[in-house]
């Protein structure tokens, strides 16, 4: 007898859909599956055989042959156990085939029976709408997230015993459903806030043009300054995730299997990523490719922390990433892509002591200065639209009472200028100044006479290259959506270029 049992995996951060299908016939007893699959998915005929005889049920003296269609693409991971079992079932009659139409399947069989969680059920729950599917059998431990996707019925279980029954119509699963609305509504809290930071006006300033454009950040200044504080306030001050985005931004953290206790991640990720990182680690990559930390910061901030420590090869590996807002990784004929569109803020000490350009304190030699900005590729720095000193924070400032702005009231202003950006680029592709090229830019970032004539002397004088050019006016472009301005003036196209040169203040001389 033939069945089939409707199924699925994933491709970098997409399901796609895959029919488990079984055929038990006579001749020398066996059980075989083929299908390009991997080992771990060839290891499933043990895992359900010892399940299903654990459970009351023996696999009949026969030839037994499964069959993970489509069969060109690689299948991976322990989800195909529980739809293999079922469709060995209703070969043996003992369920009926009737009770699994229009019905996606997927979970690992433990040896007693159980029905353990799996990666990637929010993907593969996404997929299964889109092709129609009515119905969703999943692991109980997978229930929160994928319980959230409208028009579907999902019913979690915790064994197979309690599938048979269910599908049989002798013991019944209630399906359940999440509010993803209340989820967004319950995420919009921030530990960190733009009030607790003391100080620092013109790196608050700063942060708040990065996240209204969603332009790449780079803080250089002395440890204590504040500058991993702003960082991680950062997220604060962005819109709240949309229901889309939370979506997406959760499909990458099921795959991953960092959703832990959180049925879905409903406030901007903030991802700070260690300097001992490799380039695997950031940008994604393996034997079976899984996300990096690019991906993971997907939709909100990755924070690169103390930055000539990461490697040579790390750093560049982010360009591309930067660029396309998307990983694309090549594996055994097949090319996973994850989505990488979030906005890089970095921070460095000015020298390796930290205090140059105090020369009462500094003990760096100016060779020892040079060794260690020189790790950081002219490349890379082009691509960072924002350049901030993080100026020591002085006593007066540490014992002002004057409260600081919050980070509701500067979050109002970046939404104000995101829908100005939305508005402007329906239609484009594109969401944000930051993503412009030039033939956006040549459109949307016109100038006068008056302010050609500045930008020129400017890029003139200070030798700007052309990609240098074009991120000053992007940023210009952020700061007059901030003011409500429709064209960009003289002092939006000053206050970029101070942002673009500031590293060379700090006394790095852009190297």
């Amino acid at each position: 007898m033939f069945c089939s049992v409707f199924s699925g995996g994933v491709r970098g951060i997409e399901g796609f859909p895959v029919h488990v299908e079984t055929d038990i016939s006579s001749g020398m007893p066996g059980f075989d599956i083929v299908g390009y699959a991997s080992n771990e998915v060839r290891e499933a005929k043990d895992r359900v055989r010892t399940s299903l005889r654990n459970c009351g049920y023996s696999l009949p003296v026969a030839h037994i042959t499964t069959n993970l269609s489509p069969g060109d693409i690689r299948k991976s991971g322990t989800g195909f156990d529980l739809p293999l079992a079922l469709s060995v079932l209703i070969c043996m009659n003992e369920i009926p085939i009737s009770c699994i139409e229009d019905t996606f399947v997927a979970g690992e069989l433990s040896l007693s029976g159980e029905v353990c969680g799996i990666k990637g059920i929010l993907p593969m729950v996404m997929m299964a709408r889109k092709n129609g599917i009515k119905k969703c059998i999943i692991p109980r431990a997978n229930l929160r997230e994928g319980s959230v996707i409208e028009g579907i019925e999902v019913y979690p279980v915790s064994s197979l015993k309690e599938v048979i029954m269910h599908l049989c119509g002798t013991g019944q699963i209630p399906p359940c459903k999440s509010d993803l609305k209340e989820l967004l509504l319950a995420g919009k809290d921030y530990t960190n806030d733009f009030s607790r930071i003391k100080g620092q006006r013109q790196a608050k300033r700063g942060a708040e043009i990065a996240a209204a454009g969603l332009h790449n950040i780079i803080m250089v200044g002395p440890p204590g300054a504040g500058k991993t504080l702003i960082a991680r306030s950062i997220p604060s001050i962005m819109p709240p995730l949309s229901e889309e985005e939370c979506l997406d931004v959760s499909a990458v953290y099921s795959v991953r299997g960092s959703l832990g206790s959180e049925p879905l991640i409903t406030r901007r990720p903030f991802v700070s990523a260690h300097s001992s990182s490799t380039d695997i680690s950031l940008v994604g990559g393996g034997g079976v490719p899984k996300p990096g930390a690019v991906s993971l910061a997907h939709r909100g901030v990755l924070f690169l922390d103390e930055l000539p420590e990461f490697s040579r090869k790390a750093l560049e590996a982010l360009r591309q990433p930067l660029e396309d807002g998307c990983v694309h990784i090549t594996r055994n004929r097949d090319i996973c892509t994850f989505p990488a569109d979030f906005m890089l803020v970095a921070a460095m000490n000015p020298c390796p002591c930290g205090n140059f350009p105090d020369m009462n304190k500094c003990t760096c030699s100016e060779t020892a200065r040079s060794k260690y900005m020189s790790k950081i590729s002219g490349p890379f720095l082009d691509r960072m639209d924002i350049c901030i000193t993080a100026e020591k924070v002085s006593l007066f400032d540490i014992q002002s009472k004057e409260e600081p702005e919050c980070s509701e009231k500067i979050r109002e202003r970046v939404i104000r200028a995101h829908e100005i950006q939305k508005n402007r680029f329906e239609g484009l592709g594109i969401t944000f100044n930051s993503q412009m090229g030039n033939r956006e830019i040549e459109k949307f970032c016109t100038l006068g006479p008056a302010q050609e004539a500045l930008i020129k002397e400017i890029a003139t004088k200070r030798g700007m290259s052309a990609r240098t050019y074009y991120r000053v006016l992007k940023v210009a472009r952020t700061i007059a959506d901030l003011s409500g301005q429709q064209h960009i003036d003289e002092s939006a196209i000053l206050e970029a270029v101070r942002f673009k040169v500031a590293f060379d203040s700090a006394g790095t001389d852009g190297k």
